[in-house]
């Protein structure tokens, strides 16, 4: 049978995967701290081998890889820009310190491939469409912590021949995305405070436009990246995971409720994101299937 670990699978896009691959007839590790903030509950699928624990801790770690994985999907991050701002030193440690813990226990048990789950705020201020050609601008220590583990990525691939893929992921949505706080994704958000009754708070002008991402879709990309065997000259890259069109958050909003009011503005946000999403495509197979507004329409 094949065994897949999933760090952070007991949150929002972790769980997703966690049902998918158990359903694929994977063998799953589960682990998660409960840390995110944000989510307003943590779903442990009872059918998975779920550990409470933290990826910078290497000899934890290494007990969970145990005797061996074929899989590996690294999803545990602080993953909130506004978060890392205020605790950058929390967020590099998570990101950092954890992503190079769970490389190098995947290279000592043997893993057949790591799929590192990465961020589109990596392109910071690059002209729209993103491409995985350009230049990182990270205007953050979210980013810039992220970007950091792609490079680790990259070097357990150049260094030691682990078959790694980063995914950089375009402001995904959908089930189980979390709602609490000011800091949890829009979306998110704006669902919340409709069915409170509540205005939705548009932060700064509102016509920052961001290219929306179904959790399904993610999902999607993980496994195919995972289980579909490539050139080895595609491992080690980084891949954009984006549906290739955007909006602006003033256009969602108005999708969703006529209760708006604006918000300061935020530091270390793009205006801009909008993934070119050709090579995924090319490499992978990976195809987006869900349309943002349809399933705003069917909430």
């Amino acid at each position: 049978m094949t065994k897949s670990l999933v760090t952070g699978g007991a949150g929002f896009i972790g769980s997703n995967l966690v049902d998918a691959l158990l359903e694929l007839g994977h063998e799953v590790i589960c682990v998660d701290n409960e840390s995110a903030e944000s989510n307003e509950e943590f779903y442990w699928n009872p059918k998975a081998y779920n550990v409470n624990g933290d990826i910078t801790d290497y000899k934890f770690m290494k007990n969970v890889f145990g005797n061996g994985v074929d899989y590996v999907f690294h999803l545990a991050a602080e993953s909130r820009i506004q978060p890392a701002i205020l605790n950058p030193i929390q967020a590099v440690n998570t990101n950092c310190v954890g992503t190079c813990t769970v490389l190098q226990c995947a290279r000592e048990a043997g893993a057949k491939k790591v799929i590192y789950s990465s961020t589109s705020s990596a392109y910071g201020f690059n002209k729209p469409p993103n491409s995985e050609q350009q230049p990182d601008d990270c205007l953050n220590p979210y980013s810039v912590s992220k970007v950091a583990g792609e490079k680790l990525c990259s070097i357990y691939k150049s260094l030691y021949g682990l078959k790694t893929v980063t995914l950089r992921y375009f402001n995904v949505y959908g089930e189980r995305q979390p709602i609490r706080g000011q800091y949890a994704p829009v979306i998110g958000i704006f669902l919340r405070q409709r069915a409170d009754a509540e205005p939705l708070t548009i932060v700064g002008d509102g016509e920052q436009r961001r290219d929306f991402t179904h959790v399904s879709d993610v999902v999607q990309a993980n496994i195919l990246a995972a289980t579909k065997e490539v050139d080895d000259q595609y491992y080690g890259c980084v891949y954009n995971v984006g549906n290739g069109e955007n909006y602006s958050i003033n256009e969602i909003a108005d999708a969703i409720s006529d209760n708006k009011i604006n918000i300061p503005p935020r530091e270390g946000e793009s205006r801009l994101t909008l993934a070119q999403n050709t090579l995924l495509t090319l490499i992978f197979g990976w195809r987006p299937q869900v349309n943002l507004m349809d399933w705003i329409k069917a909430q």
